[in-house]
């Protein structure tokens, strides 16, 4: 698998498109930029979310009312995040699929996407008995500790990507090399 992913990434790697985006003198920092501050808008709305469900904020506000208001410029700046992330992954494929940091936030991303569903979908069944309540159902509210945890370590791994501890450049553990994508033979970056 992890052949897999290197041959990929040295393929996107070797485009042209890939080259002029890494190497624009300002393309790349508009991404980057466009990415994080998508970030803080979607990160900051979904965490107001789970902090009502929490019964941390806004208690006397119905989560319904909440979640309605709020749903659309979550999703909007989500959809911009998402973009520009793989964007970011397209200007520097070997190096991003090579990263030990990269990889747990991918694996995060598929379980917060999993939580996403799974809280939404209880939420949308359960909320006309809780909807004023203070705080939200047990499993709701383990739903929203779970983004705020999922979400928090994703945000630190994606700064940890621009730092190269473990990269595969380096002699490292075995296990390492395998976490994080090294491939025997491979052209070093």
């Amino acid at each position: 698998m992890n052949e897999l992913i290197y041959n990929i990434a040295i393929w996107l790697d070797n485009t042209t498109y890939s080259t002029l985006l890494h190497e624009s003198y300002y393309m790349y920092n508009w991404v980057e930029s466009t990415h994080v501050l998508t970030l803080m808008v979607s990160l900051g709305i979904l965490f107001l979310i789970d902090l009502r469900m929490l019964g941390w904020a806004f208690p006397d506000v119905p989560a319904s009312k909440i979640a309605d208001r709020l749903n659309i410029p979550m999703l909007v700046g989500f959809t911009v995040m998402f973009i520009t992330g793989i964007l970011l992954f397209y200007a520097v494929p070997v190096r991003s699929a090579q990263s030990v940091w990269f990889r747990i936030k991918m694996v995060l991303l598929v379980a917060c996407a999993v939580n996403a569903y799974l809280f939404h979908k209880r939420m949308n069944e359960s909320v006309s008995s809780w909807d004023s309540d203070a705080k939200a159902p047990k499993r709701i509210r383990q739903g929203a500790m779970l983004s705020l945890g999922f979400w928090s370590i994703i945000v630190i791994c994606g700064r940890f990507i621009a730092y190269d501890w473990y990269d595969c450049q380096y002699d490292q553990s075995a296990f390492i090399d395998f976490v994080a994508g090294c491939v025997d033979g491979q052209t070093r970056f």
